[in-house]
């Protein structure tokens, strides 16, 4: 199992069978994920379409729904999830991010929900992925950046920012709008995490995550941490 190289063929997948799926290979998979910071209080539930209230223009036999308890956590969301989306697709099965999917009974914490099932429409060639070019997202390019590059966003928004620091980068989220930000909610400090997740897959051996007294502002950006990779 590479999880790396999954970041580079992933798609979102919105095309499911409808097989069973052994649900303890999640269980299993996530007794060992790497969070972003210790400490972060969360929890998921896996439910059947039936159990769901989609919006969404598809459908998926299964959903995963994540709950978090204070918004500074929604990147911790992101980034530990998108480790299962990946590892999700290294034994065939298909995911997707879905905002306009929730459970019929939730709670105050729920956050996001992940649509999965069996697919046989999983990846993608490179030149497929529409992305912001590397030196939209970073101070200078830099192919280091390529996972966090390809990583998936709510509506395509790649709301990071990259700058260089010693031995890694200080990272930035994009200031929406207030129209953008009644629309995106918590979903971009989600996208952050996602972005981090594939630094972390990508460097798994040196990869650190800490937050600066001082860094530098970057107009139109709010920092969120620095990484070493």
């Amino acid at each position: 199992m590479n999880l790396e190289e999954q970041i580079y063929i992933r798609k979102s997948c919105r095309k499911y069978g409808d097989e069973e799926i052994d649900m303890n290979q999640i269980h299993e998979f996530m007794s060992q994920v790497k969070p972003l910071k210790d400490g972060t209080d969360y929890h998921y539930e896996i439910l059947t379409l039936d159990d769901v209230n989609n919006l969404a223009r598809f459908s998926a036999p299964y959903y995963l729904a994540l709950y978090v308890d204070k918004k500074e956590n929604y990147m911790d969301i992101g980034f530990i999830f998108q480790q299962l989306c990946l590892y999700l697709q290294s034994i065939g099965i298909g995911s997707c991010w879905v905002g306009m999917a929730s459970p019929k009974k939730k709670s105050s914490d729920f956050v996001i929900s992940i649509a999965f099932g069996k697919s046989n429409d999983l990846t993608r060639p490179r030149n497929k992925f529409k992305r912001k070019s590397l030196s939209e997202i970073s101070d200078a390019e830099d192919e280091m950046l390529i996972p966090a590059q390809l990583a998936p966003s709510s509506i395509n928004s790649q709301p990071w920012y990259f700058k260089h620091s010693d031995n890694g980068f200080d990272v930035y989220k994009a200031k929406q709008n207030i129209i953008k930000r009644q629309f995106m909610k918590k979903w971009n400090s989600i996208d952050v995490g996602i972005a981090l997740a594939h630094m972390y897959v990508a460097n798994e051996n040196s990869f650190e995550f800490n937050k600066k007294a001082n860094f530098e502002d970057v107009k139109g950006h709010t920092y969120v941490g620095s990484i070493r990779i």
